[in-house]
């Protein structure tokens, strides 16, 4: 269906009639000019925005438009619970070009029902608009937390624990993988044509035990499983962020902002099995994937000393180093007890190439 069938106020009915509010907080949804909200007297509101951009976030060619609705609602998601708050809005904008159809902008937001509904977010509203330059995706997610539970970067001490979720490095490389496939799937196009024959079915990548490596690029997952579980530790951290930029990135605005150094240990930052294989194939250094892969939406948070037995025994969380006085600087200890400067490498859209 051509969505200018619909236009843009029937394109909106149409996506979004059958969600329903699940929060007290949400008074009313789409369908008005605003939102209306209204939280608890005394809570703070959350509010965190991200765009994600054709060509520079996201590539079509391999990412399926419903992965791109669930994954442009988590990475705002994730931002929420890195504040140690509690999502419960989130507000939709897309500019799209004419080439797509009303069925594709179904999957996109059957991605975003989703996510939505996996973390009981009410999706209360947004803009739609055209685009002569591909699409462009702006989600805006609301949500509360109790004053005395808002967790910043700016509160790591010295002696703190630094502690991350899950393991890292495997969204990037699950972007290794796809990007090399979609090089060779390019070059089997482009030898067809100079053939001058038409491919009807190119050949399909094997992605046999990489799954995960895909999932984790294309389908990541907000960690408010690790939010609940440090509450029910009776653990509030010092500090904390969502990993999206690389580890080194994250832990330098960390220290930054909490005018702080730090040491991390090499041999302690977690790694899945496939990524470790994914980085031998691909010659490349593990470690280095892992500091600076980025995406991996991962929780980044300091704890006190003294919290030590008591985070070490939650499932997925580890200990890979300590805050230390901002004159020691941020340096990573390798296996064979060399100390590196810890760069910033991850991701940066404004950084020139």
């Amino acid at each position: 269906m051509e969505i200018s069938e619909l236009g843009e106020f029937g394109l909106i009915k149409h996506l979004t009639k059958d969600m329903k509010p699940k929060n007290e907080s949400t008074l009313t949804g789409v369908g008005d000019d605003c939102a209306v909200l209204q939280y608890p007297e005394g809570n703070r509101t959350l509010v965190t925005t991200d765009m994600l951009m054709e060509g520079i976030h996201f590539d079509l060619q391999y990412t399926p438009m419903k992965h791109l609705g669930y994954k442009s609602a988590m990475v705002n998601l994730s931002d929420v619970y890195a504040m140690n708050g509690t999502p419960r809005q989130l507000v939709v904008s897309i500019a799209l070009g004419k080439r797509f159809k009303v069925e594709d902008l179904e999957d996109f937001y059957e991605g975003l029902r989703m996510a939505c509904e996996s973390h009981n977010v009410d999706l209360v509203g947004g803009d739609t608009t055209s685009s002569m330059t591909g699409l462009a995706i702006s989600i805006t997610c609301l949500g509360e937390a109790r004053p005395e539970d808002v967790v910043l970067r700016s509160g790591a001490k010295e002696t703190d624990l630094i502690c991350v979720s899950g393991n890292l490095g495997a969204a990037y490389m699950g972007l290794q993988l796809l990007e090399r496939e979609k090089a060779i799937f390019n070059e089997q196009m482009k030898e067809a044509q100079k053939r001058g024959q038409k491919v009807v079915e190119p050949a399909q990548p094997d992605f046999a035990g990489r799954e995960y490596l895909l999932e984790r690029i294309l389908k990541p997952e907000a960690r408010r499983d690790i939010i609940e579980r440090l509450a029910e530790a009776g653990i509030r951290p010092t500090s904390m962020m969502d990993i999206s930029d690389g580890l080194s990135s994250e832990l330098m605005h960390i220290c930054e902002q909490s005018h702080t150094g730090c040491r991390v240990y090499e041999e302690r930052i977690p790694l899945d099995y496939q990524t470790a294989a994914a980085a031998e194939e691909f010659n490349l250094n593990v470690t280095t994937c892992a500091l600076n892969g980025g995406e991996d939406y991962e929780l980044l948070f300091t704890v006190p000393l003294t919290m030590n037995d008591v985070v070490s025994k939650i499932e997925d969380v580890r200990v890979i180093g300590y805050i230390t006085a901002p004159t020691e600087g941020c340096k990573l200890i390798c296996r064979d007890g060399a100390e590196f400067e810890l760069k910033a490498q991850g991701w940066n859209p404004l950084k020139n190439s």
